[in-house]
């Protein structure tokens, strides 16, 4: 089946769609990007100029070019203050939504937007495309195996100098919101339990670029006594981490150290005499579903294979709701330094 879609947003970040759905195998024939929506026309008409897209309608006014071109599919792909009123346009026109994250500017708006594609019997669901990185699979394979025991906690390090200039450098929570938002997503996935509570201290380093909150401390309560403990910034300069992030899971029987890119060094304990116990080297086999782990390629074709088959995508708003409760609840427990309940 060939998917029609118009796709919001032809800033930076449009650029990566449109290059998956070009070029990548898992997407081949399987979208027709019929409109391209922006603000600004230029910028559409040269993203349109850009990947060949002549036969597109261009405009500036989504819910016109959503009535001329009757797509099956709306790639939200604008910013997050602007995200509700896109989607719900796309909703009332009968598209399926692909966003951007994060899914919503406030809690209560992802709720209304889960009310509202439920109403209109849609698939709404959000580019959390990390979740599809071999690594973060392979992480929660080896977990869901027992291999490292039972999972008591996972730490976190995201330190990069980012400078990408635009809407982020004025925008408020800018960690938080515009980048943990993945990290928080990987982690709850990895994990497999459900986050209760949070306590968290976020400041705007000496030096920061950014206008408010670009880095930020964070330790989440998870079901079954799990500990998240996530420490990020994006103004830290002169050692960046992988922008997936440096990771410790440790286990009841031992311990994986993963670099955020190809490095695993997972360990298990061995009985014996002593102060410290002796460990053991163990493998971290390649997730099951390997085929799948293409990043942004894979939520877009996991989001299509949904449609087609009447079911839910795993990264649908009313899964992704739970990652966002995580981001909001952090941010309230850095404004009001109180731990705060996790709930959506």
């Amino acid at each position: 089946m060939t998917f029609t879609a118009v796709l919001a947003g032809c800033g930076a970040m449009s650029r990566g769609w449109l290059s998956a759905l070009a070029e990548h195998p898992l997407l081949a024939g399987r979208v027709e990007v019929v409109g391209l929506v922006d603000l600004d026309r230029a910028t559409a008409e040269a993203r349109a100029a850009e990947f060949g897209l002549s036969a597109a309608v261009i405009g500036t006014d989504l819910d016109a070019v959503l009535a001329e071109t009757k797509p099956d599919l709306l790639f939200d792909v604008v910013i997050p203050a602007a995200r509700q009123g896109v989607v719900e346009t796309g909703l009332r026109h009968g598209c399926h939504v692909l966003s951007e994250k994060p899914m919503a500017a406030t809690l209560e708006a992802g709720r209304q937007l889960i009310a509202a594609a439920k109403a209109a019997g849609r698939v709404h669901a959000v580019v959390q495309n990390r979740r599809f990185i071999s690594g973060v699979r392979r992480i929660r394979r080896l977990i869901e195996s027992g291999a490292l025991g039972e999972l008591t906690a996972l730490h976190c390090d995201f330190f990069i100098g980012a400078h990408f200039g635009g809407f982020r450098e004025q925008m408020e929570n800018v960690l938080l919101l515009d980048m943990a938002i993945h990290t928080l997503d990987a982690a709850r996935f990895m994990a497999g339990v459900a986050p209760k509570a949070v306590y968290c201290l976020e400041t705007n380093p000496k030096g920061s670029w950014y206008g408010h909150g670009a880095a930020a401390n964070a330790i989440f309560e998870f079901d079954e006594g799990v500990v998240f403990n996530y420490r990020g910034s994006w103004s830290a300069e002169g050692a960046n981490t992988s922008w997936e992030s440096a990771w410790r899971i440790i286990g009841t029987r031992g311990t994986l150290i993963w670099d955020g890119g190809e490095t695993f060094d997972a360990r298990v304990a061995v009985d014996g005499p002593g102060l410290l116990r002796d460990a053991v080297a163990m493998d971290v086999p390649a997730p099951a579903d390997i085929e799948q782990t293409h990043g942004h390629a894979s939520v877009l074709a996991e989001f299509l294979d949904a449609i087609e088959q009447g079911r839910a995508p795993e990264t649908a708003s009313t899964d992704n709701i739970n990652s966002l409760a995580m981001v909001f609840a952090a941010i309230e427990s850095a404004r009001t330094r109180q731990r705060v309940t996790i709930s959506v």
